[in-house]
């Protein structure tokens, strides 16, 4: 008898595996001379050698299906085990809209006409600016292209930063130490990957580094070679914090800056260094600028008409 072993550190058990252990004892029940065993996070499996080496064939099938779309089923199983070749993702991607699945197979795709040229912008440059009121998806689409390239290994890391502006409130009277401190600032960028990611998996990337959130003055003097960056609220910098952002830029990166130009936070002295860039950086070939409106905001139809009122 012939036995094998599959780490899967890094996975939800509970996720992949159901509630009480349902997607187990589904993969159990079609596969009937494969002795499985699940001992923490290892998965050890044995039997003879040909139903070994199509269970193994197989579960790497699951495992793949699950870390793309974040979702195994009894459907996904069986189609899995029915298809007479090995795995392939593109075989199961029906949806060409779709930028990745999220937590529970959630589709996450562009809702509107300047979020679909946003996406096809960031496929298509190096460099994108991305530029619309609150609400209009702006961050999410960003985000959701990052973890699509580092699903694809396309990137080896996603790094995500805000500056650390004051909105009216003062930073120094938070409690807590440094990060305490600065984690409020950047919870849109964790809530976003939160939807995306499934929990353990997002909280392996960030303790190895694979994701990094951080503040914008935690750039300064690096180089981010083979990273997919997104500068958030980039209307809060100063023109010399966007010189300093944009020329981080390494080898295979992708950048994205997206901001607000109608809440601007910087003290009255102070010109913003989106707006500054927009300006002198429209005509570099590589580099496309988007943007966003009040019809692509995707909240509560209030926001919109809120917006509208504010525009006015």
């Amino acid at each position: 008898m012939n036995e094998k072993t599959i780490d899967l550190s890094g996975f939800s058990l509970l996720d992949l595996f159901g509630a009480q252990e349902r997607n187990l004892k589904f993969i159990r029940q079609i596969f009937p001379k494969v002795k499985i065993v699940v001992r923490g996070t290892t998965l050890k499996f044995a039997g003879d050698a040909d139903e070994i080496e199509r269970f193994e064939e197989k579960i790497n099938g699951f495992l793949q299906h699950f870390e793309m779309y974040n979702r195994l089923n009894e459907d996904d199983i069986i189609q899995i085990v029915d298809s007479d070749s090995k795995f392939k993702l593109s075989e199961h991607t029906k949806d060409k809209d779709v930028l990745v699945h999220g937590r529970n197979g959630k589709q996450i795709k562009p809702l509107t006409a300047n979020q679909k040229k946003l996406a096809k912008a960031c496929e298509e440059n190096d460099m994108v600016f991305a530029v619309g009121p609150a609400g209009s998806g702006k961050t999410y689409t960003a985000v959701a292209m990052a973890v699509r390239a580092l699903k694809n290994k396309e990137v080896k890391r996603i790094v995500l930063t805000r500056p650390a502006v004051e909105a009216g409130e003062n930073l120094g009277f938070l409690p807590g130490d440094l990060k305490d401190k600065l984690d409020p600032y950047l919870q849109p960028l964790y809530d976003a990957l939160r939807d995306m990611l499934p929990q353990q998996k997002l909280i392996d990337y960030i303790e190895d580094y694979t994701i990094e959130i951080a503040p914008l003055a935690f750039m300064r003097g690096r180089t981010l070679d083979q990273a997919f960056v997104i500068l958030d609220e980039a209307q809060n910098t100063t023109e010399m914090q966007m010189k300093m952002f944009l020329t981080r830029m390494g080898k295979s990166a992708k950048f994205i800056v997206t901001g607000d130009i109608t809440q601007i936070d910087l003290p009255r002295n102070q010109s913003s260094g989106l707006l500054h860039a927009l300006k002198i950086l429209k005509n570099i070939k590589g580099l496309s600028i988007v943007q966003l409106t009040e019809k692509d905001v995707v909240r509560h139809r209030l926001v919109t008409e809120i917006l509208k009122a504010y525009s006015a």
